[in-house]
């Protein structure tokens, strides 16, 4: 049964692909911008500047712990 768990990991992989492909096609009309969330740090200075994106990496955390929650849930 080697394969049918390949095939499985493989469907998985792809429904995320189309899913984080759907989000960056669609991503214009979302009301947010990643990258540019309240939250995020943005520091200009003479000759350097800062970006830390806080905001977005806390959300996509979230996404991601509850993508692998449920992929894990339903995989028992």
């Amino acid at each position: 049964m080697p394969l049918r768990e390949l095939g499985r990991a493989l469907v998985v992989v792809g429904v995320l692909f189309v899913a984080v492909g759907a989000l960056l096609f669609f991503s214009g009309k979302l009301p947010f911008r990643l990258g540019r969330l309240p939250g995020d740090i943005s520091w200009h200075g003479k000759n350097t500047s800062v970006y830390l994106p806080l905001a977005t990496c806390l959300l996509l955390s979230v996404l991601l712990t509850l993508i692998f929650w449920l992929a894990s849930h339903f995989r028992r």
